[in-house]
């Protein structure tokens, strides 16, 4: 009997989230929006909804990035003989493919405007057509995607159809970066070295392990593999420590941006001064405190700053206007800001007020 934690390592808060909602959701025929960072895994969680499921088909994955888009709509749907110039004979695409299994579709964000119509179609309809084909084929799939962008912005784009988002977007789970569930290092480390092949294990000792877990992770679980597989070519069978970690381990090198140096002071124009600082109430709420960047060019070369304190601010004030369902004035108020100071920041940064659940059923109903 198949186990989640042999399939999703680790037990961090944010990891067991994640497979609370994958052993809620597995069982059922329930469509699933895998969504991350890239690296992050989401491959992993389609599998363990597969396995945990009890289907009996198969799991089939397609990265919808990786194929041109002339050549996705035959991988997809499949092709009759003859449909077009070197169709030699029929073939099924992974949707046949997929009969009474899982069809994961990795990075939907990239799918073609003319094929989403099409996936839509099958979605409703559970039906097919080949290309070139007039036949109607039944299919019994279930349907996983996975994405790392912001799909609400390839919607404002016109890149990506509303009405297949809400279609797909059913049980969304969220997979958490690798830095935020650090913790889950030692494990991971344990679990991905005894994956590699024909490579001698490499031995971090405590201090090997912390570094990893001071690191940011820009790559996820992807790069954390990298990583263990660079040990084993670099310090076969050998204890690693953290002086290995830093010096030839993590060390990488960051293309310089041009308008970089000229934009570190712009960037921290509109701070508090340090007097100000000082004054602040202390909260009861821990938060990232500054000092953890002290790190940083231990790891880089270098930092865009204003880019990224501007992500962090556009984080913080989409997840309190969520909270508060769109309020300004609640989110203002958990922000510590003057309600006019958050609007003029939502204008300047063009974040919009979440759409609230009852008009997102209108919505759905509309269409």
């Amino acid at each position: 009997m198949t186990r989640i934690d042999d399939i999703i390592i680790g037990k961090s808060v944010a990891i067991k989230e994640v497979k609370n909602l994958v052993q809620a959701v597995a069982k059922t025929t329930t469509t699933v929006l895998v969504q991350g960072e890239t690296g992050t895994g989401k491959e992993v969680i389609s599998r363990a909804i597969h396995e945990l499921s009890g289907r009996k088909g198969k799991l089939i994955s397609v990265n919808c990035a990786a194929i041109p888009s002339e050549l996705l709509e035959s991988e997809l749907f499949g092709h009759e003989k003859g449909s077009f110039t070197g169709a030699e004979k029929t073939r099924l695409g992974r949707f046949e493919q997929s009969n009474g299994g899982t069809l994961f579709l990795d990075e939907i964000g990239d799918m073609p405007i003319p094929l989403q119509s099409k996936l839509l179609r099958a979605l409703e309809q559970r039906v097919i057509q080949r290309v070139g084909g007039n036949e109607e084929i039944e299919i019994d799939f279930r349907l996983v995607c996975a994405t790392h962008q912001n799909m609400q912005t390839k919607i404002d784009e016109g890149l990506f159809r509303s009405d297949l988002f809400y279609r797909i977007n059913v049980f969304p789970i969220q997979v958490p970066s690798l830095a935020e569930r650090a913790v889950d290092i030692p494990v991971l480390v344990k679990a991905i070295s005894n994956q590699i092949p024909n490579l001698s294990i490499p031995h971090f000792d405590e201090t090997g392990l912390a570094e990893l877990s001071r690191y940011p992770w820009p790559g996820n679980v992807r790069e954390l593999r990298n990583v263990i597989e660079r040990a084993s070519v670099l310090f076969p069978d050998s204890q690693i420590n953290n002086n290995n970690v830093r010096q030839n381990l993590l060390r990488l090198k960051v293309p310089d941006r041009d308008e970089e140096q000229s934009l570190l002071w712009d960037a921290t124009a509109d701070l508090l001064s340090e007097e100000e600082i000082q004054k602040l109430p202390d909260v009861e709420n821990p938060i990232p405190h500054p000092s953890h960047y002290k790190d940083w060019f231990s790891y880089f070369d270098t930092i865009d700053l204003r880019r990224h304190l501007r992500d962090v601010e556009v984080v913080l004030i989409e997840a309190a206007l969520e909270k508060t369902e769109g309020m300004v004035s609640k989110a203002a108020s958990s922000l510590k800001l003057r309600r006019t100071t958050l609007i003029e920041k939502m204008k300047k940064l063009m974040i919009e007020k979440p759409i609230k659940s009852h008009e997102k059923l209108l919505d759905v109903e509309e269409t």
